[in-house]
């Protein structure tokens, strides 16, 4: 990589897993900026969770992931943070002696964060796991997360079960934990809105391959939604054409930015939802 070139905090290259004999995801390629919270998204079974699990070390894998510009392995895997779907904790402990565990397991661990981040979850310290929401659990595995001061923190559907008023709180905290700390974020979820407006990188999964990756900014601005009538589809000729979708009398086209598009269509810039549903739909044809 170029000295002009700012080394990513995460870097996958040809990054492949298999499970069971079965390859699940695909040379995987991209790369997370330092500080940025990127949505991982993608249908159920597009290949999230096992990503995140293989980035957390949980699986093997083949090809490169560089974490922080250094192999992955156990030289960095304290300063990586993750947590799974289910919010893996222990049901009999208490809040507190969940806490305190975390502590002896975890040479980075901050105590006064964990307390600040408990408190203004209001959580109960002497509430045992088993009996938390699950909303609550998943709540209190974030805390454990966070307060063990991650670089990269790796979160696997953490707003599923959440009511509206917890999840606009839990991406408030993380929000908050960018800024102080310029922790990097990897969230996956399948929900575009969950994270439009939150996020300012996307990876977009399908079918264990990468379909886009970057910014979001970027990556919407080097779209167009084209609309016009069924005379009009041959002004697509030439056009990097992802999707054409019919419609009464029309259609509608995500087409990859280009020469200057024809007059005779209307143009128009996609939001990030269309952007990903197109691509989506797309993979699946």
């Amino acid at each position: 990589m170029s000295d002009d070139v700012p080394r990513p905090a995460v870097l996958t290259h040809s990054f492949s897993v298999e499970r069971h004999g079965r390859r699940v995801l695909h040379d995987v390629s991209f790369a997370l900026p330092f500080g940025a919270v990127t949505a991982l998204l993608g249908r159920n079974g597009a290949g999230k969770t096992t990503l995140l699990r293989a980035m957390a070390g949980l699986l093997p894998h083949r090809g490169t992931l560089e974490i922080l510009g250094r192999p992955s392995g156990d030289e960095v895997r304290p300063r990586v943070g993750y947590v799974g779907q289910h919010a893996p904790l222990y049901r009999t402990l208490s809040v507190a002696e969940t806490l305190r565990a975390g502590a002896r397991l975890n040479p980075r661990w901050s105590a006064a964060h964990a307390k600040r981040l408990v408190d203004a979850a209001g959580l109960r310290r002497s509430a045992r796991v088993g009996r938390l929401a699950p909303g609550q659990r998943m709540r209190l595995a974030v805390i454990m997360a966070l307060a063990k001061r991650p670089d990269v923190l790796l979160l696997d559907e953490p707003f599923a079960p959440l009511d509206p008023v917890a999840r606009t709180e839990l991406a408030g905290t993380l929000m908050a934990e960018v800024a102080a700390e310029g922790t990097t974020v990897l969230l996956a979820t399948h929900v575009v809105a969950e994270v439009d407006g939150m996020c300012d990188h996307v990876v977009l999964l399908g079918g264990g391959r990468v379909l886009l990756a970057g910014g979001i900014d970027e990556a919407v601005d080097g779209h167009r939604l084209a609309v016009g009538d069924d005379t009009d589809r041959a002004a697509l000729a030439g056009a990097d054409v992802v999707e054409v979708r019919p419609g009464s009398g029309g259609f509608t086209a995500l087409v990859r930015t280009g020469p200057p598009p024809p007059a005779a269509l209307t143009w128009q810039r996609p939001s990030l939802e269309e952007l990903v549903l197109a691509y989506l739909r797309e993979d699946s044809a």
